[in-house]
């Protein structure tokens, strides 16, 4: 019926999965959630805990970075909880890659462009 060729829009589609956390027993866990995000060849994985970004996993195809928002990351206990099963690891390691610049603070609050 149509015989114009479908525009590629491929770098423009977004492709977002969101999810809850679970917990030991495998339940869902509410207010905390990993949400899936595919930008062209651009993947992110958020984590995020009632209606605040903690963490994002940024592969890029060349590179990979962890951002953890500069007031949220250590909020509270169960955010804690939560956010090392998200990076699989505990606060001490998690203190010590900040300090490293392997992890970067910022605010992943307002609309922070990562790339």
């Amino acid at each position: 019926m149509f015989s114009k060729p479908v525009p590629q829009f491929r770098s423009q589609i977004r492709y977002t999965k969101v999810e809850n956390m679970s917990n030991r027993m495998g339940k869902p866990v509410v207010n905390q959630f990993i949400i899936h995000q595919t930008e062209g060849y651009i993947k992110r994985t958020i984590f995020q805990s009632y209606k605040s970004i903690i963490a994002m996993k940024v592969d890029n195809g060349d590179t990979f970075q962890i951002y953890l928002d500069n007031d949220t990351w250590d909020y509270s206990s169960t955010t804690g909880r939560y956010r090392n099963v998200f990076l699989g690891e505990d606060i001490h390691e998690t203190r010590k890659k900040i300090k490293n610049k392997d992890y970067l603070l910022v605010d992943l609050n307002n609309d922070y462009p990562l790339n």
